[in-house]
């Protein structure tokens, strides 16, 4: 079992989360209180919550590791935001067409990606502008999560209804495949390992499958959360953390063959997300429940 860091550390206004990332380089967590509409803010070390900002009905978040400053995508106000989380301000805008559900960094061409909640498309903002450059068009309907290829730029999109992962050409911003993954139901988490070209998918069927590029299946592995939402991956111990239903659970990805089980802790039920930070080997999640809301952190 994984061992507490500190007791759970209250956040104010009680609302809810979505996606977790953790800038380990920085020592912060930072989680999308998203009913409440802000950033929270939180110490990777102690625990405690440093402070919220105030940005949206956010969903997603992601960071920019030469800067630090933290993306969020904000939901039904339709933007994406760049967060200066040392002033605690939000310093530019970019609107959007729809609804911003996840989103993804690819500090590689200083694009920010956004998929569209329960929608058709993924918008694409140049971080450095803070303006549009485009709008992928998908197939299906509902896209989960998604993942950049640091390497190629090529980003994968989870479709949760088709069951299958869109990979878009980063020119031309267009769907040049899909890879099926019928061992799949309900796409949910979506990580990509670079070391292994490895696609890790999981879904609300209690499985975690493993995907080349090319779609070859690597392998299957069982999990103990029908409810899991979001992965994160640290890619140089090719470690990953999952939440759901209750339950972190972290697996190793291997290089040939399925992953394996490496840990366990037990969480609110509540809890769906979680961040991986590499640097001290430990996982983060937030919950609310009917006395608050709450964030804890768990040694590896």
């Amino acid at each position: 079992m994984m061992t507490p860091l500190a007791p759970p550390q209250p956040v104010p206004i009680f609302s809810g989360f979505d996606y977790v990332t953790v800038d380990a380089a920085r020592r912060r967590v930072y989680a999308a209180h998203n009913a409440s509409g802000a950033l929270t803010i939180v110490d990777a070390d102690s625990g405690k919550v440093l402070g919220q900002v105030k940005v949206g009905d956010l969903h997603g978040v992601a960071v920019d590791p030469a800067t630090g400053h933290v993306f969020t995508g904000n939901g039904t106000d339709q933007s994406i935001s760049e967060v200066d989380p040392v002033t605690m301000k939000e310093l530019r805008t970019a609107d959007v067409a729809g609804a911003v559900d996840a989103i993804v960094y690819d500090p590689g061409n200083g694009r920010i990606y956004a998929d569209e909640d329960n929608g058709t498309h993924v918008y694409v903002v140049d971080a450095r502008t803070m303006k549009s450059v485009g709008t992928v068009d998908l197939p299906g309907h509902k896209p989960e999560y998604l993942a950049v290829d640091p390497k190629t730029h090529e980003l994968y999109q989870n479709i949760t209804d088709l069951q299958e992962v869109a990979v878009v050409e980063p020119v031309s911003l267009k769907v040049a495949r899909t890879i099926p993954t019928p061992e799949i139901v309900a796409n949910h988490p979506l990580q990509f390992d670079p070391d292994y070209g490895h696609l890790i998918v999981g879904g609300k069927n209690g499985t975690i499958a493993v995907y080349e590029p090319s779609g070859k299946l690597v392998g299957t592995t069982a999990i103990a959360q029908p409810g899991v939402d979001q992965c994160d991956l640290d890619r140089k111990s090719h470690l990953f953390a999952c939440a759901g239903s209750g339950a972190i659970e972290v697996f190793r990805d291997n290089r040939s063959g399925p992953p394996s089980l490496v840990t366990t802790a037990t969480v609110s039920k509540t809890a769906h997300t979680v961040g991986i930070d590499p640097a001290a080997l430990s996982v983060w999640t937030v919950w609310p429940q009917a006395d608050g809301d709450f964030v804890q952190g768990f040694k590896i």
